[in-house]
Parts: C-alpha cells; structure tokens; sequence
C-alpha cells in the first residue's frame, strides 16, 4: 500500500474525529495553553500565601490527578530546594512529618485515596492545600480552613493536567520547594499555541504525531525516558491505556538498559511491540548513547521504534510539549482505532463495584 493510499484510509481531520470523539475530547486537549492561563489566575485567588516546610512537598492524588506532582518535579529539576515527591495510596509515606507540606490533588474531589490522606495529613499536623473542582474533598478543606485552589468543571480528569500542574508548581514555590516558574508557564502557554497548529487536526497528515500513530497502530507500545522524561513517559502509557484502549507500559533510562533488553529477544514470537523514546536536551550524553544503541538492539526484534524529542527552551516548556503530544497521539491511535477516547473502560466498572 502506498502512503498516500494509507493516509486517505486513517484521515486524522476534525471531521473524522468527531466522529469517534462524541465528547469532543480533542477540544479539551487543544486547550492546554488556555488551562495553564486559567490555572495561574485560579491559583492565584486561592490566596496560597508563603510559608517554609523543611520537610518537602508531597502531592497526593491518583491517576490523573497526581501527573502534577511528578511533572513539577521534573520540571524544576535542580532548581527544586526541597524533595516534591508523590503519595498514591490511602496514606502518606512514614517520612512525612508536620513540616512538609501535603497538595491533595482530586479532579473530583471524591477520591477515596486522596480524601484518606487529606485526612491523615491533618491528624499529622501537615500542612494542606487542595486542588479540584469540589466535591467532599473540597468541603472538608473549606471546613477546615485548607486553602483550596479551583479547578474548571466539565473535563474529564486525563485532559485536566495543565491545571494540576499549575497547582503543584505554584505550591512549591508557596512552600519554599522551588521557584515560582509564572513567567516561564505563561511562555510555555504561548509555545503550546503553535504546536497546537503544527500537531493539532489541521496539521499536515503526514504529520509528526499522526504518522506516528499510524506506526504505532496494531502494536503494543513501549515508552522509555529518562530524567526530565521519566515521568512524562508514564503520562504517554497512561493515555495510551485510557483513551486508546491499548496496552502499554513505561521504562526508564538508563536503568531499563540492565534488564529490559533480555526480554525484546523473545519478544517477536509473542506479538507486535513497538518502543518511543523520549528525548530531551538536558538528557545526560551517556543515556543519549544508551537510547541510540537501545533502539538499534529493540529494532532487531520489535515492529518498529521511534525518538520523539520534546521543544521549547525551558525544563517546564518542554514537558508540556511533550505532555501535549502524547495527549495527542493517544486520541490519534483511538480514533484509527474506532473507539471512543471517553467511553465507559473497566476502570469505570472497578470504580462502580469498589463504592457498590
């Protein structure tokens, strides 16, 4: 089949989305440099104020909602002065004490996980902030006097994450985690504005992000990182499963090298895998190596494999980029997949018999 014979059978317009997306969830995702605006003026009504927690940050939240944490980390990188780390259970890690500070972090604001450690950061003695649209989380922190910064209604939680980054950003500074990055976040927005043109619906359909997910189409994709990249790689393999219905998994550099290699030898026979590596130019000069001869080992026994480098000048502009592009690519590969991005998944099912 030739490619333009394949390009005309996987048009990725706006008019063969909708299709697909009843919810018109690219719209949502079109709309990050407008969330990172909003978010800035909503946290900055919260009132957050300044304060000292020698003890760090940490973001508690599940899913969706705790890719602001782990994005703020990689973001401000060396310029963090305290450890920012993640909470995904229903408690707080043992190291937490009354002078780290703890940003629950629910789109919902019912999130069982996260009410339990708003809870048990307050029978600490932790310092709270709250971020999310309401619910009961929203209420117990009003009731108790725990700044909440809003979030706007009517998204569905994976297209929420500017917002959730802003707030975990913003409260590390608040709490002497790191700087305040407002002006780089307002770049960061305008820079978003023209990949939303370069890789959105009206971009060209041999383009970076729909060529690549017509590559990736009928594969099970890999997605590796390192540094800055790590956790953005996990972001990718959670939209990859959530709105394209397709199973996928994260690595990260160098460590996968010393393991994961072993297992791509048998990996033909089993099915089609496919790798993505996310690359970066703060990414140390040894791991840059490492993915270049990685590649080349997987590439002997997987479908196919891919570098996708993030853009922009700063750390925080750069993850967005790339926060953007997997967004992106994963409503791409639901769409060739003919399934819809926001359709009810298992995960609905679990939550339903879980509160059942």
């Amino acid at each position: 089949m030739s490619t333009s014979e394949g390009l005309t059978q996987g048009v990725l317009d706006r008019e063969s989305i909708a299709a697909t997306d009843p919810t018109d969830q690219l719209t949502d995702i079109l709309a990050l440099p407008e969330h990172l605006r909003d978010a800035l003026w909503k946290t900055d009504s919260a009132a957050l104020g300044t304060w000292d927690s020698p003890g760090g940050l940490v973001v508690a939240g599940m899913g969706a909602s705790a890719i602001g944490g782990t994005l703020a980390s990689a973001a401000l990188g060396d310029h963090a002065s305290r450890p920012i780390l993640p909470a995904r259970a229903y408690g707080l890690p043992p190291w937490t004490t009354p002078d780290t500070t703890v940003l629950c972090a629910s789109y919902s604001g019912e999130t069982e996980e996260t009410l339990a450690c708003f809870e048990a950061a307050g029978a600490l003695g932790a310092r709270r902030v709250v971020v999310t649209t309401g619910g009961t989380l929203a209420e117990q922190a009003r009731a108790e006097g725990v700044p909440v910064i809003p979030i706007a209604g009517g998204l569905r939680p994976a297209t929420a994450a500017g917002y959730m980054v802003v707030a975990a950003l913003e409260t590390a500074a608040a709490c002497g985690a790191g700087p305040h990055l407002t002006s780089e976040l307002d770049v960061a927005a305008e820079h978003l504005e023209e990949l939303v043109i370069e890789w959105g619906p009206e971009g060209p359909e041999d383009g970076l992000l729909k060529g690549l997910a017509r590559e990736l189409e009928g594969t099970i994709p890999n997605i590796a990182g390192a540094g800055l990249t790590a956790a953005i790689a996990h972001r990718w393999t959670a939209q990859l499963n959530r709105q394209a219905r397709i199973p996928a998994w994260a690595s990260e550099l160098p460590d996968s090298d010393h393991y994961e290699l072993a297992g791509w030898q048998g990996a033909e026979p089993l099915g089609r895998f496919s790798t993505v590596f996310l690359d970066d130019p703060d990414t140390h000069p040894r791991v840059q190596s490492r993915i270049a001869l990685t590649r080349s080992l997987m590439g002997a026994h997987g479908t196919s494999t891919h570098v996708i480098a993030s853009r922009g000048t700063t750390a925080v502009e750069r993850a967005l980029s790339l926060v953007l592009a997997g967004d992106l690519l994963s409503l791409y590969l639901a769409v060739l997949r003919g399934v819809d991005p926001a359709g009810r998944s298992d995960v609905d099912r679990l939550k339903a018999e879980l509160a059942g």
